[in-house]
């Protein structure tokens, strides 16, 4: 009995140690900034060929490099050195659009959306780099949870910049929704009057728990709760912790939702739960035929529409 007992207390250490080092694996994989390689030829990330062709040849893309954006500089809560890219409007005024990029993203691919908003609405534009990606500083992707608060302090700092006056809008994509949707659970500044979600997701661990099974079929228990507890040592916060789920249940802030019916990437329930559980009014808009992060594309005219609508009710002419 007494062997038997070593036996198992001996494999028991040896399984322990291969969770331990998945976890730190998945961590890599996921979350440490680098290259992710796992993504290339991900089924679920494939876009129709209009899509791709906006995405990568867009005139908006020449837009971008034609604006004369003024670098702004930002010191976080936990001292990371943070890079945006301000664009005054063509004439004065109060309307400011704040972008979230999304997940390997930086700042100015905001740009085809940012395009619209600067040319057709008139509004000053704001696209930052997050935390982890483009030219900011950080060694991890916080996936919207301490980028919420880097939002905020951001916005702070344009209203000091433009005025007690200035009207916000946030408008985040796929992870940057769920960052815009984060921030939506805190006090936000009187200033931010309504926020725009395309492709978001309820939380980071039922993300990764979606993602781990139909990438590698493993269940999300234990490995997952185990990189949880090693993002929490790196990072400092856990997948459960960094929840939208939860923010939008304090929500004062409206929101317009936006998500793809075929998103394969970011299940479109998930949207359906966030809008379920949102405090504040909210309109949810799902798009046939879409998979993540094209509804822009594929149905530009009614998106366009939809935003208008959206902004009408809560910015002041």
């Amino acid at each position: 009995m007494k062997k038997w007992g070593k036996r198992l207390a001996v494999l028991g250490g040896i399984l322990f140690i291969i969770l331990v080092c998945s976890s730190y694996y998945f961590y890599h994989l996921a979350i440490q900034r680098g290259e992710k390689k796992f993504l290339e030829g991900n089924q679920d990330l494939e876009v129709s060929a209009q899509a791709m062709e906006e995405f990568i040849a867009g005139d908006w893309r020449e837009w971008v490099r034609e604006q004369q954006f003024q670098d702004m500089m930002l010191t976080s809560f936990d001292d990371l050195k943070l890079k945006g890219y301000f664009l005054e409007a063509k004439q004065p005024s109060n309307k400011l659009v704040v972008f979230a990029h999304g997940y390997l993203g930086h700042g100015k691919q905001m740009g085809l959306f940012g395009q619209y908003y600067y040319e057709e609405l008139g509004f000053n534009v704001f696209m930052p780099d997050l935390r982890g990606h483009g030219q900011s500083e950080g060694a991890y992707y916080g996936f919207g949870w301490h980028d919420r608060l880097d939002l905020i302090d951001w916005t702070n700092q344009l209203i000091d910049q433009l005025g007690e006056d200035t009207e916000i809008i946030y408008h985040g994509l796929s992870m940057g929704a769920a960052t815009v949707l984060m921030a939506s659970g805190e006090t936000l500044p009187s200033q931010v009057k309504a926020i725009i979600a395309d492709s978001p997701y309820t939380d980071v661990y039922e993300l990764f728990k979606y993602q781990m099974d139909k990438m590698f079929h493993l269940p999300a228990f234990p490995l997952l709760d185990l990189t949880s507890v090693i993002t929490n040592i790196k990072a400092d916060y856990t997948l459960k912790e960094a929840s939208a789920l939860k923010q939008v249940k304090k929500a004062q802030v409206p929101i317009l939702y936006i998500h793809g019916e075929n998103d394969t990437f970011v299940p479109t329930h998930m949207t359906r739960e966030l809008a379920e559980h949102t405090s504040s009014h909210h309109i949810v808009w799902t798009v046939p035929h879409a998979n993540h992060g094209e509804a822009f594309v594929l149905e530009k005219e009614t998106y366009i529409q939809k935003i208008q609508s959206f902004l009408n009710k809560y910015v002041k002419d």
